[in-house]
């Protein structure tokens, strides 16, 4: 019968093995190596404000992308939601003279309302989440355009403006915004019958079906809350960039990907990594400022982005392959570990709910 001492060692070998503890040491050494490279200036408080600042939008993406990989679902249409939010609150204010709340709330329905129906309709037409959120993306992107223009929408709420750079303790809000949300969401898929149910249709929708989960269900209520997390990354960045225009979303849709695939989320769904995610978009983030602090070209960061992620999903295709081999040669197949803070699908213990 094993310890307390011997459970915690076990558990601290697991951790120090995890993908999680990867990303943290490539935090914390990237990190500082930026802050020598600067000669100190980028430890300094305006440096890590803006740092903070304009990582709260890649962090909000990433974790709305994570949702809906989870059910084995991509979303294509992030970065076309996202800008079309941003714009919306922004012409909301500006041109229509609504409050700032007003507009706010307003924008974050209306993105949590285009999940939902984006996800009835995946469901009713069973036509593959892929193709539907392309749709998605080029109607959001006509809109978007169409509210916009040309111009930049820069005469909004001062009240935005003030949320956007308001950072006590040298934290931006935005940035505490984005981890309030993380928390939360966090605390529904880990701790929430809902959110164990999600995860269950994303990681066995035979089994999920034959416990009374309803997959299609989980299907809609996974696009629903990420189009709710991209209605909050909109505040995010409506409220941090000095205007918005129609190229506000426009590259969001390779960080969305990213942060959750080198975080640890499996693509075949069933699994979620709520840390390793908000980790990987630090590294992103740091990537971005190496770019910013030594003039680099910024094909290069993209080309140095896909090419981690395609390592990632191909190194993941190998373990698992790995695994079923030996499981294979002992008789039976053992399920794969947790990546990083991922959790496995878990079949709800009411089997008689509907999900």
């Amino acid at each position: 019968m094993m310890t307390i001492r011997d459970r915690g060692a076990a558990a601290l070998r697991r951790f120090s093995r995890s993908t999680t503890t990867t990303l943290l040491c490539v935090v914390l050494v990237g990190y500082l190596a930026l802050g020598v490279a600067s000669s100190g200036s980028f430890f300094e408080g305006p440096s890590v404000r803006t740092f903070l600042r304009y990582l709260a939008t890649p962090v909000l993406i990433g974790l709305a992308q994570m949702v809906a990989l989870c059910v084995g679902q991509l979303n294509l249409a992030v970065g076309a939601l996202g800008g079309f939010t941003a714009c919306l609150m922004g012409v909301l204010m500006a041109d229509q003279g609504v409050p700032a709340g007003v507009a706010v709330v307003a924008g974050v329905l209306v993105a949590t309302a285009v999940g939902l129906v984006t996800g009835l309709f995946i469901v009713v037409t069973k036509i593959n989440g892929f193709i539907v959120t392309l749709g998605t993306m080029t109607i959001l992107q006509g809109a978007q355009y169409g509210l916009t223009g040309t111009r930049t929408v820069d005469g909004y709420s001062a009240a935005l403006r003030d949320f956007g750079r308001a950072a006590p303790l040298n934290v931006p809000l935005v940035f505490l915004t984005a981890l309030a949300a993380a928390a939360l969401l966090a605390a529904f898929l880990y701790r929430a019958t809902a959110g164990r149910r999600l995860l269950a249709a994303g990681g066995n929708p035979l089994a999920a079906r034959l416990s009374g989960i309803s997959t299609d269900r989980q299907i809609v209520l996974a696009h629903t809350v990420s189009g709710l997390l991209i209605g909050v990354a909109a505040l995010t960045a409506t409220a941090s960039l000095p205007g918005v225009n129609r190229s506000v979303g426009g590259d969001w849709l390779l960080p969305s990907f990213a942060a959750p695939i080198i975080g640890g989320v499996a693509l075949t769904g069933g699994s979620v990594a709520v840390l390793g995610t908000v980790l990987a978009a630090f590294v992103m983030r740091l990537i971005d400022a190496a770019r910013a602090q030594f003039s680099l070209d910024p094909s290069w960061v993209n080309f140095l982005i896909g090419v981690v992620v395609l390592g990632t999903v191909v190194g993941g295709r190998i373990h698992q392959s790995h695994v079923a081999k030996r499981g294979g040669s002992r008789g039976s197949a053992p399920p794969a570990p947790p990546r990083g803070d991922a959790r496995p699908a878990a079949v709800s213990p009411h089997p008689g709910g509907s999900g």
